[in-house]
């Protein structure tokens, strides 16, 4: 299919960047006012909250997989996508490795920076698997985790309380403009993102398959 008549990004993401925004205000809200820690957890990283826009990601991954393809946008090899997309995905897991063996702290400034660069080269890596569904992941990516950036502003700040101000155990304390570009920025922008496009899309890939099959048959 031309890239003309391929849907863009920023049609595909509009929505559902839309329904995580509401999440994240839900969360915010459900955070400040008490609510349910199984849902609505203060605890660094979340705390696996059932309320989140993580649990988004594989969602959306599929839904954008299966549009594309339907729209006739898929990977030139599946296999090849699929491959470099699961290579994408142990870069991090094999720094973290490498890290601990060097006798990295896993929570440091260090370790944190390690990340975060080791993210960025599997996100271009995963962005090769298949083009199009990587350039989408990433609209959405950076659509979902910008307000998360402008939130963790205000909440460090603030001192609110919540998760997204609270330091991660082993982190060393620092200011409010560090800790919220250390905590906040860097890893919203960099590892977020790799496991947006890496997850979403290892899902968008399974979707784009169905969606031939489907076709096909």
């Amino acid at each position: 299919m031309s890239q003309d008549s391929s849907p863009r990004p920023g049609q595909l993401v509009l929505v559902p960047a839309l329904i995580t925004l509401a999440v994240t205000l839900l969360r915010l809200v459900g955070e400040l006012q008490g609510w349910s820690p199984r849902l609505f957890s203060r605890a660094a990283g979340g705390g696996g909250a059932l309320v989140g826009i993580s649990w988004l990601v594989p969602v959306f991954g599929a839904w954008f997989g299966w549009k594309l393809a339907a729209s006739g946008e898929r990977p030139k090899s599946a296999w090849k996508a699929l491959g470099l997309t699961v290579l994408a995905l142990a870069v991090l897991p094999a720094a973290g490795f490498v890290a601990a063996k060097l006798g990295i702290g896993e929570m440091s400034v260090t370790m944190l920076t390690i990340y975060a660069v080791v993210s960025v080269a599997g996100l271009l890596l995963a962005l090769l698997a298949w083009p199009a569904l990587g350039r989408t992941l990433l609209a959405y990516g950076l659509a979902a985790r910008v307000p998360v950036v402008l939130v963790m502003l205000a909440a460090i700040l603030g001192n609110w309380g919540t998760h997204y101000d609270v330091m991660p155990p082993g982190v060393p304390e620092m200011s409010g403009l560090t800790k919220w570009l250390m905590i906040g920025v860097l890893p919203q922008l960099t590892v977020w993102q790799w496991f947006t496009v890496v997850i979403g899309g290892l899902f968008g890939i399974a979707a784009a398959a169905l969606a031939r099959r489907r076709t096909a048959a």
